[in-house]
């Protein structure tokens, strides 16, 4: 097999590995890059390769920046098979409709406001993209292999990290190559462990927190205190949340700390259309969580769900005390952006992101402690309170992911290093080689890789 990186290379974002065995080509996630302007710009970009010319694409998970593309590359003339767990084919009907939606939203207010430099502007994809791209997808359970083309085998394994999420490996020519996925945590508070992997001849890891340690900050205590900080001053709580995840993660908390009476009883609106519906993929999943019936249930008590435009704008006009969680958890885009132009500047309120912030978006900015923040062409003061709590990552951290490649039997021939900036890339390998003697290298952008000749530079 032949492997080459067109994204998620020196980035975290817009995964994409081309595979080719014999004439056999697939793509292994279609990821929209996201974070800085000139990651966002490589969206536009054509690939080096004909969309036509691709058999099929293979998914590990539903975010945005491992699915993303897919409407693009279908406009491109792509018609093949688009091979994932049932997870993520229920939960990408969610985010690509969703995700188109915002494009061409964006795409309007850009229009009426004037502060696009394009004339028009125009979205990445729209929802006629996003519908023929959802009619190409075939869902495989966990375990169970499936053939690509004539020569490739592939089976999915669970990875943690969100519903659906999988470990690929993939067969062919006589080689086993893994691709992590995003890989989850141990003992996550809702998602089941990541599943230890078998054997693989070559190993493609992702390097999010190759660097990192999880902070061991106990959330509950963080978030009990900030409820109560903003319900004596009578602010908001904003919590910016990724729909898929860190929304029913933030929910799960909320309504537990309120069952206790940990928190005072304030108001909690999920304000977001995508978290909503992702809440309810959730629910139908449950043998990939480990939420009790009646904490999934106490998500649709306690929590009022706010659902149309009418209501998100009644929503940004009230005063609190109260708590809102919006979409999207990187400040990038969405009903959020609306609030944070309420919030930032109320020195009463507080702003809490509760995952990973891509270097170049609103929510690095922010939590980084910047002022003012640019949003809708306005630039928006920060006087209110801002905390980053990453002990609630839905991504292992260097030393999980050494922990869970513990139970290979043996050492891959190779093991390449992406989905990570270049820093916590190069950390990974490190790491690899000195605790688990793994011969690695990091990923170079659209550099190929032939997997018979694992000490051979990049071809």
């Amino acid at each position: 097999m032949e492997l080459q990186f067109l994204g998620a290379a020196g980035t975290v974002t817009g995964s994409k590995t081309l595979v080719q065995c014999g004439k056999t080509r697939i793509l292994v996630d279609c990821g929209l890059f996201q974070g800085i302007k000139n990651d966002r710009e490589r969206n536009w970009q054509p690939l080096n390769i004909d969309a036509r010319h691709i058999e099929a694409v293979v998914l590990t998970h539903a975010h945005l920046d491992h699915s993303g593309y897919l409407p693009v590359l279908v406009r491109a003339g792509f018609r093949g098979p688009v091979y994932c767990t049932e997870g993520t084919r229920d939960l990408c009907a969610i985010l690509l409709p969703d995700a188109a939606h915002l494009q061409e939203e964006d795409a309007r207010f850009a229009m009426r406001k004037g502060y696009s430099k394009h004339n028009p502007p125009l979205p990445l994809f729209t929802q006629d993209d996003v519908r023929h791209a959802l009619e190409l997808f075939k869902p495989y359970p966990f375990g169970q292999s499936f053939m690509i083309g004539d020569n490739l085998q592939g089976q999915f394994s669970r990875a943690g990290h969100i519903i659906g999420a999988s470990c690929l490996t993939l067969e062919g020519g006589g080689q086993r190559v893994v691709f992590s996925g995003d890989v989850g945590r141990m003992n996550d508070v809702i998602m089941q462990n990541p599943e230890p992997l078998k054997a693989a001849d070559w190993l493609v890891v992702e390097s999010t927190y190759g660097n990192r340690r999880h902070d061991q900050v106990d959330a509950r205590t963080l978030l009990t205190n900030l409820v109560n900080r903003v319900a004596r001053h009578g602010g908001t709580l904003l919590i910016p949340a990724f729909a898929v995840g860190r929304a029913q993660m933030a929910l799960h908390l909320l309504c537990g700390l309120r069952e206790e009476g940990a928190i005072p009883a304030l108001p909690i609106y999920l304000n977001s259309p995508m978290a909503i519906k992702a809440t309810e993929a959730f629910m139908q999943h449950s043998q990939e969580h480990h939420l009790s019936p009646h904490e999934c249930q106490r998500m649709h008590s306690m929590v009022t769900y706010v659902e149309t435009p009418e209501q998100s704008m009644d929503l940004t006009t009230r005063k609190g005390p109260m708590i809102v969680v919006s979409a999207s958890g990187m400040a990038t885009g969405g009903r959020v952006l609306h609030h944070l132009r309420q919030v930032l500047p109320d020195h009463n309120s507080a702003v809490l992101f509760m995952g990973y912030q891509a270097a170049g978006t609103r929510g690095d900015a922010i939590a980084h402690g910047h002022t003012p923040i640019r949003i809708h062409g306005e630039s928006i003061p920060v006087h209110c309170h801002v905390e980053h709590l990453d002990s609630l990552s839905a991504h292992a951290d260097y030393q999980e992911l050494i922990d869970w490649l513990r139970a290979l039997p043996k050492a891959p021939q190779m093991t390449l290093i992406n989905h990570g900036e270049p820093a916590a890339a190069d950390a990974l390998r490190c790491h690899l080689a000195e605790q688990l003697h793994f011969p690695a290298r990091v990923a170079e952008f659209k550099a190929r890789y032939d997997t018979l000749q694992p000490q051979s530079a990049p071809l």
